[in-house]
């Protein structure tokens, strides 16, 4: 794999062309040309080379990507057959749905364990996934090691929360929090704010010209 920097926007496409390759390769579609994944992306096929290049050669001229080699090999670029283990924080509404819904698995997590604060929920699994004090917290991640932490509690006691995982060598935080966490550099987070999204859907739609969205 090359030495060299990564920027910020070819590693959020990887997960993209990750899942495109992998609904691809579940239809039993063998190969695929850099062109026609970029018509099914919306992006261009010069960018899905440029963006391939950063790891190493792919394809071959003439024959374009063999899906399964291509997808594995992007797979092991995101990490994805180096399972983490990760857990969960909050198992209220939002870490309930994640918890119901969510295939950690795909993306190369191991969930066993989240953890709350509620009597009634300590005690009880939710899709087989234990629900544990979070007077427990110290001592499952001193045994276990968690890579990463999905963080749904409200947003008081975000901060809090989130500098307690920091303390326990947590090295990853999926916040939906909706509060801009501040952790140590050697700490990643990625924010979801679902109300960001929603609002950028409301701009489009209220700038969009009369009859609709514009065409390319």
């Amino acid at each position: 794999m090359k030495k060299q920097h990564i920027s910020d926007a070819v590693i959020r496409r990887l997960p993209r062309y990750y899942r495109y390759l992998d609904e691809l390769h579940t239809r039993g579609v063998v190969r695929i040309s850099s062109s026609t994944l970029g018509k099914r992306m919306g992006i261009t096929a010069s960018q899905i080379r440029q963006d391939l290049s950063c790891f190493g050669e792919f394809g071959q001229q003439g024959y374009g990507y063999n899906i399964m080699e291509l997808r594995a090999e992007i797979g092991h670029i995101l990490g994805v057959d180096e399972p983490r283990r990760l857990i969960i924080i909050g198992a209220g509404h939002l870490g309930h749905a994640l918890l119901q819904n969510f295939d950690f698995v795909q993306g190369g997590f191991r969930l066993d364990t989240a953890f709350d604060v509620s009597p009634a929920l300590i005690g009880t699994s939710i899709n087989g996934v234990a629900i544990r004090s979070m007077d427990e917290l110290e001592d499952y991640c001193a045994a276990h090691l968690p890579a990463v932490a999905v963080l749904t509690v409200p947003k008081l006691a975000a901060q809090e929360t989130a500098d307690r995982l920091v303390a326990l060598g947590v090295q990853g935080i999926w916040n939906f929090t909706n509060v801009e966490l501040s952790a140590e550099e050697r700490v990643f987070v990625e924010n979801v704010h679902f109300a960001d999204s929603l609002l950028t859907l409301s701009y489009r739609i209220a700038k969009a010209p009369a009859g609709g969205k514009e065409q390319p």
